[in-house]
């Protein structure tokens, strides 16, 4: 079922009962935009065909090359108490190792949420997208009061749904599992017992927990405003204000693929110059010529055209490029990267301060979605110890801390720094243990004492 036919459809269940009306914060407006930011990245947009224009995969291109500079050298871990060792082991195994890949996801379509959950080998991650959640009630912070989410499969004929709701209310987590069946992707169907399928049997339909003054999740939003619907408090796709741009951009590229298709040498010849195959009842051409040769009905005489006529025509592929190129930087600047990302590199940023100018736009939106990250990594570190906690698995209490260590070389060039540091270190003005301390990564400390000892001099 479609996103925002979904959306519809858990409205009218949530709100058939008094007792459960709610006023939804994702409305159709959001639910349509997040299907076509979705769209683009799976390289499904409306504007693509396939025949007249194809696309660039630039969506994709633009969420995973931001996602790869949020997470780029990215250091996370938890330390602390007795809780710490068991909660950082799961964290690096099954958080932090495929990070990058769902922090994409993240940025393409706007939002994703991290939740854990109790299985019967331990804690496990589940990733939502999303286009598979759909949060109804924010507090004046921005964390979610209130979400669905859902799973569906098939089973013959028939379409399996489940909504799981998370309600927060005076620090307690109420958690309702509602099952349906249908036979169409119109409406989720008849409600059923959860337990009654074999999926889900050993879930219950309903469970409150005390003790907590968030839902039991990470949710991560990019750090833009949303243009889409300014009263919004969801998050939008990096690529949110260029979906026309990315549009003409697809409609250009697919103009040169035309024009090197068009523009191949060929030639035009005569039918009666081919050999006639009775057999086959064809005409055969050269071995292995036949995409070269284009047949043509020609006749014989004095003001006929000849009977071979080559088409090759010049190939105007440095015109469209520029036209590209242009395109794709126009791009860059409303997804906040850098010009020579996507666009090529060799025509763009004259002057240093230019360079510096257009690394610091896409650094400061690298920095504030590492933020963004950063909160939804600590929500779920969280809700990991409040689950861990429940079953036993580590002593009661908040006794850890997140660290977070993030990479800045977007905007500074290592090397130049370190040469930098060298010059102050000759003029005097930065000492030896400091310069080593900061490269080193040593505290000034152990930097003074690992320093050299000064060579002696004869008398």
């Amino acid at each position: 079922m479609k996103f925002s036919k979904m959306l519809t459809a858990i409205t009218e269940i949530l709100n058939q009962n008094s007792d459960t009306q709610i006023d939804v914060c994702l409305t159709s407006q959001m639910a349509s935009a997040i299907e076509l930011w979705t769209a683009m990245y799976e390289n499904h947009a409306p504007w693509v065909d396939r025949e007249t224009v194809k696309s660039a995969q630039i969506p994709a291109a633009i969420a995973s090359e931001i996602a790869r500079l949020v997470t780029l050298e990215m250091q996370s871990e938890i330390t602390g108490g007795a809780a710490a060792e068991y909660l950082n082991q799961e964290y690096q195994k099954k958080v932090l190792a495929d990070l990058r890949r769902y922090v994409e996801y993240g940025c393409a379509k706007g939002g994703l949420i991290l939740k854990p959950y109790m299985t019967k080998t331990g804690l496990a991650i589940q990733y939502v997208q999303a286009d598979s959640f759909f949060p109804l009630s924010f507090d004046d912070s921005g964390r979610i009061m209130q979400c669905v989410f859902t799973e569906q499969f098939r089973k013959g004929k028939k379409i399996y749904t489940r909504l799981e709701v998370h309600t927060l209310q005076n620090d307690v987590i109420h958690i309702t599992n509602r099952a349906f069946v249908a036979t169409n992707d119109y409406s989720l169907g008849t409600e059923l017992e959860v337990s009654s399928v074999d999926r889900w049997s050993e879930l219950v339909p309903e469970i409150s927990l005390a003790g907590s003054d968030r839902l039991l999740f990470g949710y991560f939003k990019v750090p833009m405003a949303n243009a889409e619907d300014t009263d919004s408090p969801l998050g939008v796709s990096v690529y949110s204000r260029a979906d026309e741009l990315v549009a003409e951009a697809d409609r250009r590229y697919s103009n040169i693929c035309w024009e090197y298709e068009g523009t191949q040498l060929a030639v035009h010849i005569a039918e009666s110059m081919l050999k006639y195959n009775k057999d086959r009842d064809k005409f055969e051409y050269p071995g292995g010529k036949k995409r070269l040769y284009r047949e043509l009905n020609y006749e014989a005489g004095a003001t006929d055209k000849p009977l071979i006529d080559t088409f090759s025509p010049g190939i105007r592929d440095t015109a469209l490029f520029n036209g590209f190129n242009a395109q794709l930087r126009l791009i860059e600047f409303a997804c906040n990267l850098a010009y020579g990302t996507l666009s090529d590199p060799q025509n763009v940023d004259k002057t240093a301060t230019e360079i510096k100018v257009s690394k610091q736009r896409s650094y400061t939106f690298v920095s504030d979605t590492q933020m963004a990250l950063q909160r939804a990594l600590e929500d779920l570190v969280y809700a990991m110890n409040f689950w861990a906690v429940l079953y036993g698995l580590i002593p009661p209490g908040n006794d850890y801390q997140v660290s977070f260590v993030w990479d800045d070389s977007i905007i500074v060039d290592a090397e130049t720094e370190r040469q930098t540091d060298r010059q102050d270190v000759a003029m005097g003005v930065m000492s030896l243990a400091e310069y080593r301390s900061k490269w080193y990564g040593e505290t000034l400390e152990e930097a003074t004492k690992n320093l050299p000892e000064p060579a002696l001099t004869e008398e």
